[in-house]
């Protein structure tokens, strides 16, 4: 039994282990003050596009109507899809109620001319 080894698939080595991971350096004091800068031109920036926005009272105040305008047309939407889906399930079943039926004809039509061929050859 001692022969019998079973691989350990926990064990990997350690230089796989962190393969991916991106190396973490400190950045620059540069850096992050580019970075700050960029930050705080971007936040003035919005606030200015905001404070253009004409009537922003208006949009809030509509915002809960809007959202329940959404909810309302979402739920037209699935009334009319059920009848859609309902129509076709009425066209597909009556396409196949006429195939079932032509099909039980010409099968009866078979076994009858069957039957008054057998009659003549004898």
């Amino acid at each position: 039994m001692s022969e019998l080894r079973i691989p350990n698939l926990n064990n990997r080595p350690r230089q796989y282990l962190f393969k991916n991971k991106l190396t973490i350096k400190r950045k620059s004091k540069i850096k992050l003050l580019r970075e700050s800068l960029l930050m705080f031109i971007s936040s003035f920036i919005l606030i200015f596009l905001n404070y253009l926005l004409p009537q922003k009272k208006i949009f809030i105040y509509s915002f809960i109507d809007n959202i329940y305008q959404i909810y309302i047309n979402f739920l037209n939407f699935f009334k009319y899809f059920y009848q859609i889906i309902v129509v076709l399930f009425i066209v597909f079943s009556l396409i196949t109620s006429i195939l079932l039926i032509v099909g039980a004809l010409y099968r009866i039509f078979k076994i009858l001319r069957r039957k008054t061929r057998k009659l003549n050859f004898k």
